[in-house]
């Protein structure tokens, strides 16, 4: 009696074992499980949102051509920090909210266009770095977190890459961290490929009518930008 209870449970495991690799049973396991599947199209994804120009890369590369690469730190260490913002109001689902309030999201692009536009002006009239006085003041970091802020494109990208993928699913406190330190690195990355190719073309043109071209049509692409964010 004793081994044909044995043998029964043993049937009954291995009976158990063999349903879970049923069409049925497979068919039912969660999808995406494997991090590998979704981790590649997030990345190329983000860095097709995040390395395009945009309010922020453009400002940081005129930031770079108007007042040089050392001078700009501050400003785009601003940025990065505006964006550990942005990222946690939309993983937290607060900006959904936020822009449910009427009025809201009107106000948020007036002030991304007066600030955009004063930035413009700031990078159109800065004198080339070497003639430019040592205490004349440089986009802050008080600035870059601002503008960030009020960035309709940090919040549209951010809401699409949070919402169109699933990295780790059925974990929804892990994956919005694994998330926002992959959109992280990228975002600061990419942020210092733009602001380096701002400041190589100072090095490039060295005469004061090319330096002024380059801030303009910097301040130029920066203005049209915004005017295309706030479009969509």
């Amino acid at each position: 009696t004793h081994g044909s209870i044995l043998l029964g449970g043993r049937a009954g495991e291995r009976a158990g074992a063999d349903s879970m690799f049923t069409p049925d049973a497979l068919a039912s396991r969660p999808r995406g499980t494997s991090i590998v599947k979704d981790l590649l199209p997030f990345l190329l994804a983000g860095l097709a949102l995040i390395g395009s120009p945009g309010p922020a890369t453009l400002s940081l590369a005129a930031c770079g051509a108007a007042f040089g690469a050392q001078r700009s730190l501050s400003y785009y260490a601003g940025l990065l920090a505006g964006m550990v913002v942005v990222i946690t109001l939309v993983a937290s689902g607060v900006t959904g909210l936020m822009l449910a309030v009427e009025g809201v999201a009107p106000v948020a692009a007036l002030l991304a266009a007066a600030y955009i536009a004063y930035l413009a002006f700031r990078i159109a009239s800065a004198p080339p770095p070497g003639e430019a006085a040592p205490d004349a003041p440089s986009p802050s970091f008080g600035g870059g977190v601002f503008l960030q802020l009020v960035n309709p494109k940090a919040y549209a990208a951010m809401t699409a890459l949070f919402s169109g993928f699933a990295l780790l699913p059925g974990q929804a406190g892990w994956d919005s961290l694994l998330k926002a330190g992959l959109l992280l690195s990228l975002i600061a990355l990419g942020n210092l490929v733009w602001l380096t190719l701002g400041a190589a073309l100072t090095r490039i043109a060295r005469r004061p009518a090319a330096h002024r071209a380059i801030n303009l049509t910097f301040a130029a692409l920066l203005l049209g930008s915004v005017a295309f964010a706030l479009l969509l």
